[in-house]
C-alpha cells in the first residue's frame, strides 16, 4: 500500500521510468509467452524450443538491469533525516524500492498477457485473431506454464534491487567513523587535558572501512577478457557466413554454432562491460590533461567523478551495440535480398527491446549523476559560474565519449564477426 501511495504522489518523470519499466517488463512477458506457444504447438522440436527460451534470457537481463537503475534513482526510496523514527531506515526502504519495481513488472506482465491472448482470438476483441497463426492460437496454453514465466521477471527485478540497494557494513562503519572523530575531536580554544583512561568495559574500536576500488581498477581485466574472446573466435570460427533460414543455434547438436564462437563473443562483451568504467574515468583524465581551461577542466572532473556510476551502463550499451553490429554483419552477407528473412517479427521485437532498455538504462544512470551533483552545480552558480559553462562541459562530455567509444565499439563488432564471415 506505501509502494501505491508513493507512486501516486510521485514526479510526473518518476512516473515516466515506471511506466516504461511496465512496457519493457510486457515486451520480455510477450516473448517468454510466444515462446511457450511455440514449445505447447510442436513438442517435436525441442531443441528449437530450448533455443528460443535460452535467447529469451538476453532482452530478460536488460529489462532487469534497466528496472534496477530506475529503482536506484527513485528519490522516494533514499534514506531521509527522521524516516528512521517512522520504521524506514535503509533495510525497510530497499524492500519498499523493490515491491515498487515488482509491482510495476507484474503490470506489465499483465498486460502482455491480454494483449497475447487477444491476438490469439481467446478474448473475442477487436483484434481477436489477427496474429494466431503466428502466435499458435490453434493450442491451449497450460496455466501453471503461463503463470510461471510471467512471474519470473517481477521476481528477478526485486531480487536484483535487494541485492544491488541493500544497505553494505562497509557504509555504517564509515558513517560511525565520522561520527566518532566529530565527537573526538578537540575544540578550538580549549585547554588541553589530560587524556582520560577508557573504561574496561568499553566497546572495541570499528574496524577501518576498506577504501573503494578506482573507477579504472577493471580496465585491464577488461581489455584482458576481450583480447581472450577474440582470440578464441579467431582460432575457432573458421566456419562459412550463418544460414539465412535461421538464427545462431546453441551448440550441442549436429548444426550447432561451435561453442568456442559462442564463448569468444560473450567473452569480448564481457570485456567491455568490465572496462567501461576505467574508459569513462580515462576520458576524464584525458581531457584535464596539461593545462586545461575552465570548462575542459571540469567537464574531465566530472566524468572522472561519474566514471563509476555511469560507466557501467555505457559498457553494457557498447556490448550490446556491438554485438547488434556483428550479427548485421554476418547475416547481411548470407541475407539476399529476395530470398528469405533470417530475422522474424519477434527477433525484431527482442532485438529492439534490448537495445532500447539498454539506452534507457545509460539514460538514467546519466540522469542519476546529475541529480547527485545537485549540491556541487549550486555551489559552482553561487561562485558565479555561468549556466553556458555547464552546458558546454556536458557537451564536451558527451562528445568525447561518443569519439572514443564509438570507433571501439565498431572495431570490436567487426573483429568478433571477421572469423565467421571469411
Amino acid at each position: 500500500m506505501l509502494s501505491l501511495r508513493l507512486a501516486r504522489g510521485a514526479h510526473p518523470l518518476v512516473l515516466l521510468r515506471r511506466l516504461l519499466v511496465a512496457a519493457a517488463a510486457a515486451g520480455v512477458g510477450f516473448l517468454l509467452l510466444c515462446t511457450l506457444g511455440y514449445a505447447v504447438a510442436h513438442p517435436q522440436s525441442t531443441g528449437q524450443s530450448l533455443v528460443r527460451l535460452v535467447w529469451c534470457a538476453v532482452p530478460l537481463a536488460a529489462v532487469v538491469q534497466f528496472a534496477l537503475a530506475v529503482a536506484r534513482s527513485d528519490p522516494a526510496t533514499r534514506p531521509r533525516d527522521g524516516l528512521d523514527a517512522a520504521g524506514l531506515g535503509p533495510v525497510q526502504l530497499t524492500l519498499l524500492a523493490a515491491a515498487s519495481t515488482a509491482i510495476s513488472c507484474t503490470l506489465g506482465s499483465g498486460f502482455a498477457l491480454l494483449l497475447y491472448m487477444e491476438l490469439r482470438g481467446d478474448l473475442g476483441g477487436p483484434l481477436s485473431g489477427s496474429a494466431s497463426r503466428l502466435l499458435d492460437g490453434q493450442v491451449h496454453l497450460p496455466w501453471g506454464a503461463t503463470l510461471t514465466l510471467l512471474g519470473l521477471l517481477p521476481a528477478l527485478a526485486a531480487g536484483a534491487c535487494i541485492i544491488a540497494l541493500h544497505p553494505r557494513r562497509e557504509a555504517a562503519a564509515i558513517r560511525q567513523q565520522a561520527a566518532d572523530q566529530a565527537v573526538t575531536e578537540p575544540v578550538e580554544g580549549a585547554e588541553e587535558a589530560e587524556p582520560a583512561e577508557a573504561p574496561a568495559d568499553a566497546s572495541p574500536a570499528l574496524p577501518a572501512a576498506p577504501v573503494p576500488k578506482p573507477a579504472y581498477a577493471g580496465l585491464p581485466w577488461g581489455i584482458a577478457i576481450i583480447a581472450v574472446g577474440l582470440a578464441l573466435e579467431a582460432y575457432v570460427g573458421h566456419g562459412p557466413a550463418p544460414d539465412p533460414n535461421k538464427l545462431i543455434s546453441l551448440p550441442g547438436g549436429a548444426d550447432g554454432t561451435s561453442p568456442g564462437v559462442l564463448g569468444g563473443w560473450l567473452l569480448a562483451s564481457l570485456g567491455l562491460v568490465l572496462a567501461g568504467p576505467g574508459l569513462t574515468h580515462w576520458c576524464g583524465v584525458l581531457l584535464a590533461a596539461g593545462r586545461p581551461g575552465a570548462v575542459r577542466l571540469l567537464a574531465g572532473r566530472i566524468l572522472q567523478d561519474a566514471a563509476t556510476r555511469i560507466g557501467r551502463p555505457l559498457g553494457v550499451l557498447c556490448a550490446v551495440a556491438s554485438g547488434a553490429l556483428a550479427a548485421a554483419e554476418l547475416y547481411g552477407a548470407a541475407w539476399d535480398s529476395s530470398g528469405p528473412r533470417p530475422f522474424g517479427p519477434l527477433t525484431g521485437l527482442g532485438a529492439a527491446l534490448v537495445m532500447a532498455c539498454v539506452t534507457a538504462t545509460a539514460i538514467t544512470a546519466a540522469l542519476d549523476s546529475r541529480q547527485n551533483r545537485t549540491g556541487t552545480t549550486a555551489a559552482l552558480q553561487r561562485l558565479g559560474i555561468p549556466a553556458s559553462m555547464l552546458r558546454g562541459a556536458a557537451v564536451l562530455r558527451t562528445c568525447v565519449l561518443l569519439a572514443v567509444l564509438t570507433p571501439l565499439t565498431w572495431a570490436i563488432a567487426e573483429l568478433v564477426a571477421l572469423p565467421m564471415s571469411r
